[in-house]
């Protein structure tokens, strides 16, 4: 049996492991990190995985880069792992700048550890020549597909897209949602200085704090007793967006993982409301969401296809609906980077015409009076301000409401927040409004 592998190398293997999976393989980034980071025991050690993952990603282009230009031949695709191993190698010296002795020397012992020993002298070379001569520069745009790149530039002109395309390669910060039935933002900024950790309170966020650095759920002061949840500012916005009356009858027609349904309840645990999602499975996580926040208790939790209520739909209106909906996630690359590995034109024209279908089908369940949030973390107009005008055109009964303008740049009938923006994610918003009588 073959002993343990140092945590150091552990690390590095369990790194190459999931970069392999989702750069060869198509995997989700977030899906490979859920089935590794269990393996490792000490938090500090599932952060320092999370932290090359992500940079690794972020930065691929460049790391291809200097593969290319320091080989003289492409890695065979059975060298994968290899590849792997060595974007999580250049991630831990640029631009995460570990300890580079130490970094180096871990590297080198994973790819022993992934039965590479041939190969560590190949790997201790390369990473030695990064150390010394610096990785090649790469445009920001590098890591987008040209169909995308393309896309960006024609939705918002070459300018805002170079801004966008430098936001995506950019470590974001950690927002917290602080919720209001168990503590307040002053109180809990103060249980985090205690902890050594600093944030900060945004004035026009009430429930957010934000901090800069990287921080793992598990070590925040209260996390697992539901005194806070990890949620993008852009996110938080929604309950203003959407602000349902007090004791009002709420549909959160695309639930999961059940951030956004708790904050609204957070903020009045009086809302008769009613989530959905298709998979049962992220519908439970719903549901564990709420029981860690203590909201929730008399919300309807329903695994059925929103976009056919006919199966589920009991005829009493509803006062307000969330329809935050599927989309090309091409507002949080920063946070999902692999979204420019996986995404494709032909998921475009699918998704817009999901969304379609799901303003079409939950239009009518709005009563008179009412409100309809139409939210995406997309920046494509097709997804947000052409799918708004289009329902709009085809739904006489249906207005457009002004939202102020801190929830991004006016696009005519919503909002668009652009990612990096006073910290926050890519966004959009859209609210609706039906005449009363």
């Amino acid at each position: 049996m073959a002993a343990p592998l140092p945590p150091g190398v552990a690390v590095r293997v369990c790194a190459a492991g999931v970069l392999d999976a989702v750069l060869h393989r198509g995997r989700s980034l977030k899906a490979e990190l859920a089935a590794a980071l269990p393996g490792l025991s000490d938090p500090r050690d599932r952060a320092l995985l999370e932290a090359i993952c992500f940079a690794a990603l972020r930065h691929r282009a460049r790391y291809d880069a200097a593969l290319a230009a320091w080989m003289p031949r492409p890695l065979p695709r059975r060298d994968a792992p290899l590849r792997a191993l060595l974007h999580a190698g250049f991630a831990q010296l640029d631009p995460l700048a570990l300890a580079a002795h130490a970094a180096l020397a871990a590297t080198v012992e994973a790819a022993r550890g992934l039965g590479r020993q041939h190969q560590a002298g190949l790997v201790n070379a390369l990473l030695r020549r990064a150390q010394r001569d610096g990785l090649p520069a790469a445009p920001a745009d590098a890591a987008w597909p040209e169909w995308l790149r393309a896309q960006v530039r024609s939705d918002w002109g070459d300018a805002t897209a170079a801004e966008i395309f430098a936001a995506g390669a950019v470590q974001a910060p950690t927002w917290l949602r602080v919720n209001r039935t168990r503590s307040t933002v002053a109180g809990y900024a103060e249980r985090l200085r205690e902890a050594g950790i600093e944030a900060q309170a945004s004035a026009d966020l009430p429930d957010a704090l934000r901090i800069d650095v990287p921080v793992s759920p598990a070590t925040l002061p209260g996390f697992a007793e539901g005194e806070v949840s990890v949620q993008d500012a852009a996110a938080q916005r929604v309950a203003d967006a959407l602000s349902p009356a007090a004791g009002a009858h709420v549909l959160d027609a695309c639930a999961a993982p059940g951030g956004k349904s708790a904050h609204l309840l957070e903020r009045d645990p009086s809302l008769r409301l009613t989530a959905l999602d298709l998979d049962p499975r992220r519908l439970r996580r719903v549901a564990e969401t709420h029981a860690r926040l203590g909201v929730g208790d008399g919300a309807v939790l329903r695994a059925v296809d929103a976009s056919a209520p006919a199966t589920w739909w009991d005829g009493e209106p509803f006062d307000a609906i969330l329809i935050d909906a599927p989309c090309s996630a091409t507002g949080i690359i920063r946070r999902q980077p692999d979204v420019l590995l996986h995404r494709r034109p032909s998921d475009i024209a699918a998704l817009t015409a999901l969304q379609a279908r799901l303003l079409d089908a939950l239009w009518p369940l709005l009563a008179p009076g009412g409100r309809l949030l139409y939210a995406t973390c997309s920046i494509l107009a097709a997804e947000n301000e052409a799918q708004v005008a289009a329902f709009l055109s085809r739904t006489p009964a249906a207005t457009a409401l002004p939202l102020a303008e801190a929830f991004g740049h006016a696009t005519g009938h919503g909002r668009q927040r652009l990612p990096g923006e006073q910290g926050m994610d890519g966004f959009f918003y859209a609210a609706l409004g039906r005449a009363p009588g």
